[in-house]
C-alpha cells in the first residue's frame, strides 16, 4: 500500500487531465544554485517551465518512450513491445527514419506512472477522433496501450520529395489517448477540420494530420510563371476530411 501527497502545491499546478493522464506543471524551477537563479527566473516568465506526466494505471497499460520514465509505484510490470526478431528489425529501421525509439516499453498494472520532466509542451490528444494521427519526428512521448504506434510513408512522390516532412512519420491508429512533446504550446497551435476541403501551407507548419488526408506538393498557381510571381512557389496542400495541427512558427 502506499500514500502519494502530490496535490496542488504554490510552485506545482495541473494545468491538464483526461482520462488516467494527469499533467503537471512548475511554475518556478526552484532546484537550482545561485549562479543559475537569474535564468531561471526570467525562463519561467517566458514560459519555459519543467512539466511532467503522470499515468494512474487501473487494470490497463501504456507505452512510453524508452528512458522516459521517472518512477513507478503500486503493482506495475514492465514489457517491451518487442514480438520477435523480425517484429525487432521492423522497429529498428522505423526508429531510424522516424527519430522515435525502437523499442518502447510498456507499463501494465494498478499504480502510478511518473515521467521525467521536460521543458517542451506536453499534448493529451484523443486519438480515435483523429481517424489515424500522423505526427512529426520526435512528438510521441505515450500512449495507452491499445493505441498503436505504427511507421507511414508518402503516397507520392512529390510530398516525399519537396513537402518539408520527411519520407516516414510515425502514425497512431486505434482508441484512446496520447502525449506528444510539443515545441509550441496548446495555446498558440492551430486546428483546422476539413469536411471534403482543400487546406494549402506553405512550408512544413502541420505538426501533426489525419491519415485520411491526402498530402501532396503543388505549385500556388496553376503555371511556373505565376508561381514565381507570386513568391509563394510549392506549398503543401492537404486535401480530404480530417484534421490538421499547425503551428504558427
Amino acid at each position: 500500500m502506499y500514500q502519494l501527497k502530490l496535490a496542488d502545491t504554490p510552485n506545482r499546478k495541473v494545468i491538464d487531465k483526461k482520462g488516467n493522464i494527469t499533467i503537471f506543471e512548475y511554475d518556478h524551477d526552484m532546484s537550482v544554485d545561485p549562479g543559475n537563479a537569474m535564468h531561471y527566473y526570467f525562463a519561467s516568465k517566458m514560459n519555459v517551465r519543467k512539466r511532467q506526466v503522470l499515468f494512474e494505471l487501473n487494470d490497463n497499460a501504456v507505452i512510453i518512450q524508452a528512458g522516459a520514465m521517472q518512477w513507478m509505484a503500486g503493482n506495475v510490470d514492465v514489457a517491451t513491445n518487442v514480438k520477435g526478431v523480425g517484429d525487432f528489425a521492423k522497429k529498428l529501421l522505423s526508429s531510424k527514419v522516424t527519430n522515435e525509439t525502437a523499442v518502447k516499453p510498456c507499463y501494465k498494472g494498478n499504480g502510478l506512472l511518473m515521467l521525467e520532466p521536460t521543458y517542451k509542451y506536453l499534448l493529451i490528444e484523443d486519438v480515435g477522433s483523429w481517424n489515424g494521427m500522423v505526427i512529426d519526428d520526435g512528438l510521441f512521448l505515450a500512449c495507452d496501450a491499445n493505441v498503436d504506434v505504427k511507421t507511414v510513408a508518402r503516397t507520392n512522390l512529390s510530398s516525399a520529395i519537396a513537402g518539408g516532412e520527411g519520407l516516414f512519420n510515425s502514425c497512431l491508429v486505434g482508441n484512446g489517448y496520447a502525449v506528444l512533446e510539443s515545441k509550441v504550446p496548446r495555446e498558440e497551435l492551430i486546428e483546422i477540420e476539413l469536411n471534403n476541403d482543400v487546406m494549402k501551407i506553405d512550408g512544413s507548419f502541420a505538426i501533426a494530420w489525419s491519415q485520411s488526408l491526402e498530402f501532396t506538393v503543388e505549385r500556388t498557381t496553376k503555371t511556373l510563371i505565376g508561381s514565381a510571381a507570386s513568391g509563394e512557389g510549392l506549398v503543401n496542400v492537404y486535401r480530404g476530411t480530417g484534421k490538421i495541427l499547425m503551428a504558427p512558427l
